[in-house]
């Protein structure tokens, strides 16, 4: 170093001063590098609303395929509900056939009622109509157990819709921006949601699209979607199965209580044959009492002893001829008087015999009454069951 003509001070102080400027210089290209590779570009900005804007859309196409979930299983719920209502208006309707069978089981027990007092023992008909009403209230039993709980399916089929209703509005309070008005965007919605490319069953989570409140509410109306499925076979069976029995029962009375009419006229029939023999045998024995009673009237002979012959007489000359030797007395006196007695007690026992024939015939006359009423009372029965079997009837009313 060459010899320097100021003092050593001073060039130590600008010696120092360069080797300060180098080193800062040094530090702050090292600094620039590294602001190079950490600092943000100018184009931070955008590029956070490009991010944020992808993360929204993300959220939103989940957001929309829960929705799309939600507005499904509402749909379901709400057709289920309009087939499970349909299946309470079928039973409503069975419920209501049966209550007629009971009132129309009433009428014919107590149209039987009004027969006359011999007719009115119990037979096969009122036990046949005492079956059909055990049946019947079996029936009706059973089909309001059925109907309480179509009832309370219905009520929580109402309540899951309500609850899915109220998360699918919370849900698309996001979808705000989303056209999902119109028929054609709603068909492009579920074609969205058919699409291969649709993003996967988002995961539960409390605070992302698919909510726990949402997962709830789908798995609760699809539990209760399957139930109403099941119940609603269970009823259509149990229908069916009620609607052919309630025919064979309403077709086993009518039969029962048809053949019970046609029994009283084949006996009203064979009645009247008796009846028709009774009488011939009153006036048979009106004959033979006209007859014996003139038997007795012969035997007794004129009324005055005036008009009696000589031949009639019990002391004409050939009895007093024969009369004058001893021990020669002839029975013929008392064999009248047998004979007129024989011939009283005859007419007594035709008397008893015909009275017995016309009581025997008043009995056979009150006894085909009361078989041609009880015909025509179970026939008339038989013909309003038949008339009434349609149910086209208001309970209380005239027929429809």
């Amino acid at each position: 170093m060459e010899a320097t003509i100021g003092p050593d001070s001073w060039a130590r102080s600008t010696i120092n001063n360069i080797k300060l400027a180098q080193t800062v210089v040094q530090r702050s290209d090292k600094f620039n590098d590294l602001g190079r590779q950490l600092d943000p570009l100018p184009s931070l900005r955008d590029k956070c609303i490009q991010q944020s804007n992808a993360q929204i859309h993300s959220y939103v196409r989940e957001a929309r395929y829960v929705v799309i979930k939600l507005r499904d299983c509402l749909l379901n719920t709400e057709e289920e509900i309009k087939s499970l209502l349909r299946g309470k208006e079928k039973l409503e309707k069975v419920l209501e056939h049966i209550r007629k069978d009971l009132l129309l089981n009433e009428e014919s027990q107590s149209g039987r009622k009004s027969k006359p007092l011999r007719e009115k023992e119990t037979d096969g008909a009122d036990d046949l109509l005492a079956a059909e009403k055990r049946q019947l209230l079996r029936i009706k039993r059973a089909l309001e157990a059925q109907l309480r709980s179509v009832q309370k399916q219905l009520q929580v089929l109402d309540n899951a819709r309500k609850r899915l209703k109220s998360v699918l509005s919370e849900r698309a309070r996001v979808l705000d921006l989303v056209c999902h008005t119109s028929e054609s965007s709603r068909a492009q919605t579920c074609e969205y949601g058919m699409r291969k490319d649709r993003p996967k069953t988002p995961e539960v989570n409390p605070v992302g699209p698919f909510t726990p409140e949402a997962n709830q509410s789908i798995n609760i109306a699809t539990e209760a979607i399957e139930k109403s499925q099941t119940l609603l076979k269970e009823v259509a069976d149990f229908i069916e199965h009620t609607t052919r029995l309630q025919k064979d029962i309403h077709k086993s009375v009518n039969d029962g209580i048809t053949k019970k009419a046609s029994e009283s006229v084949s006996m009203k029939q064979h009645l009247q044959l008796t009846a028709g023999e009774n009488r011939m045998a009153i006036h048979r024995g009106n004959r033979w009492h006209y007859t014996t009673e003139l038997s007795r009237g012969y035997t007794l002979g004129p009324v005055s002893s005036m008009d009696l012959t000589t031949r009639e007489r019990l002391d004409r000359p050939h009895v007093r001829t024969y009369q004058r030797h001893p021990g020669t007395q002839l029975p013929e006196a008392q064999k009248i008087i047998d004979g007129n007695y024989g011939l009283v007690r005859s007419l007594e026992a035709i008397n008893r015999n015909v009275g017995m024939l016309k009581i025997t015939e008043d009995r056979l006359k009150d006894d085909i009454r009361g078989k041609h009423i009880g015909a025509e009372v179970d026939a008339s029965i038989v013909r309003n069951r038949r008339r009434k079997a349609n149910h086209r009837w208001v309970i209380g009313g005239l027929k429809c």
